[in-house]
């Protein structure tokens, strides 16, 4: 039994902790920014897209996600980047190794992280198989942040992910594979088709 003492520290402790389960589950508290992945061009630069064969669904049930894409693009010297893109108000859905269901069977032993640009700074996840000829390139960006370690932001974003309006994570991927007799791929293709659509996506009103 609690000593009555104690009954009002506990009732406010109570009712903080239940601020997060009335915030998420009883308000819709989602921030609606008006941006979608689907209002990036089909063209951009010299790429130009077509639609990859996906299932309508498939975005839904692998990354919980209402706003995505999946499309070809090919440049003028017809080297050909499968760019995917999403944006999930489930975090962990989208940053917990993308490349498991996006580069399914692919043993991308070799990771590290670049530098796409200095202004600002936005960190890329690169992914390559031992032989490279499969080179996965992607960018996580939340609340117009972009993030490098995301357990680590997460950590230190949970209070306010608590409290406050939930906002979306985006995924951006890219993903590259060598032709049989193939030179070795350029990363610099993939990186630039990032760069191009994170500017598309970022520049919407």
């Amino acid at each position: 039994m609690i000593s009555t003492r104690y009954s009002t520290a506990v009732a406010i402790l109570l009712l903080l902790a239940l601020i997060p389960t009335i915030i998420h589950t009883y308000i819709n508290n989602a921030d609606n920014d008006g941006k979608s992945v689907n209002k990036i061009p089909t063209t951009l630069g010299h790429f130009v897209s077509t639609p990859s064969k996906r299932n309508a669904q498939w975005g839904k049930s692998v990354f919980n996600s209402e706003d995505w894409f999946e499309r070809i693009y090919q440049n003028k010297e017809n080297e050909k980047v499968r760019l995917f893109i999403a944006r999930s108000f489930d975090l962990k859905a989208l940053y917990h190794h993308p490349e498991l269901a996006l580069s399914y069977a692919q043993s991308l032993n070799n990771k590290t992280i670049s530098t796409l640009s200095k202004t600002p700074k936005i960190p890329v996840h690169i992914l390559e198989n031992d032989d490279s000829s499969i080179i996965v390139a992607y960018v996580l960006m939340h609340n117009d942040t972009f993030i490098q370690d995301p357990i680590k932001y997460q950590l230190s974003e949970s209070f306010r992910l608590l409290v406050s309006q939930k906002k979306p994570m985006t995924l951006f991927y890219t993903s590259q594979t060598a032709l049989p007799n193939y030179s070795k791929l350029n990363l610099k293709t993939s990186t630039t088709l990032l760069s191009l659509a994170i500017q598309a996506f970022r520049s919407q009103p």
